[in-house]
């Protein structure tokens, strides 16, 4: 099987990241580009992005990134820094990559950027394997 495969068979159980309207763009080992288009019903009472969505953006890229082994994985710790608003209409892209792993655990900064590739967020999630397998 495929990380590609496998990121199908994850987003195919996702019911949050698809209700969000949120693609797989491109993944292989250890990585993971998710896009997410921001709606009306996302923004908050200023017009902008509830930050639980971007939030929400970034951790459904870091959980690909750190499922594509077939091992499943889940969040041991996460934190995001906000730098730019994102606002109704914007294409938000959050882009997950493995910066380290070791036995159980991995680290992942994730990079969330709007459709002018202006950076909009910085994530780091840090990930534990657990039992079990995704595709037999």
């Amino acid at each position: 099987m495929t990380p590609q495969e496998i990121a199908r068979r994850i987003l195919r159980e996702d019911e949050a990241s698809r209700w969000l309207g949120m693609q797989l763009e491109e993944v292989r080992t250890g990585y993971a580009r998710v896009s997410m288009p921001v709606t009306a019903r996302m923004v908050n009472a200023q017009k902008l992005c509830h930050g639980g969505l971007i939030f929400a953006l970034a951790d459904s890229s870091f959980g690909f990134a750190a499922n594509t082994r077939n091992q499943r994985a889940v969040a041991a710790s996460c934190a995001i820094e906000f730098l730019l608003p994102a606002a109704m209409h914007d294409r938000l892209v959050a882009e997950a990559a493995e910066v380290a792993r070791a036995g159980r655990k991995g680290v992942y900064d994730v990079r969330v950027t709007n459709q002018k590739g202006e950076l909009v967020a910085l994530f780091r999630g840090k990930s534990a394997t657990v039992k079990g397998v995704w595709i037999e």
